[in-house]
């Protein structure tokens, strides 16, 4: 079992970079990078939206979401374009981007943010 679990993981990494490289590239249409974008942010994001330390639910989103979302993405990018990011993701590192987690961190403050205000408007 897990001889086929290592290799999906390993495929997975890298098409999260290679969806990550295909959303900064001219040729993608519009709606893919959206995505793209979204999903590659999440998936290399060190937030959860169910963390992860919640039993059996807190790693659904990394066994569900993220492949779906890549699997959408995937199925967006026209072909040639994605087998030449796979290529790059294979050789590059890790992107690290600053920006994309401030901006991760400031949804997750606005949500609470929000969650609380209504709590407290439904409450008092």
């Amino acid at each position: 079992m897990l001889d086929r679990i290592k290799p999906w993981a390993r495929s997975l990494k890298r098409d999260s970079r290679a969806i990550y490289l295909a959303a900064r590239d001219p040729r993608v249409p519009w709606y893919a990078k959206l995505l793209a974008v979204a999903v590659a942010g999440y998936a290399l994001s060190p937030i959860d939206l169910i963390p992860d330390f919640i039993p059996v639910i807190g790693y659904l989103d990394d066994l569900v979401l993220v492949p779906l979302g890549i699997w959408l993405v995937i199925s967006l990018v026209p072909k040639e374009i994605m087998v030449e990011c796979r290529a790059r993701a294979s050789e590059a590192s890790p992107p690290a981007s600053r920006t994309a987690m401030a901006v991760i961190i400031l949804v997750w403050i606005a949500t609470a943010l929000a969650a609380g205000w209504a709590a407290y408007a439904r409450w008092s």
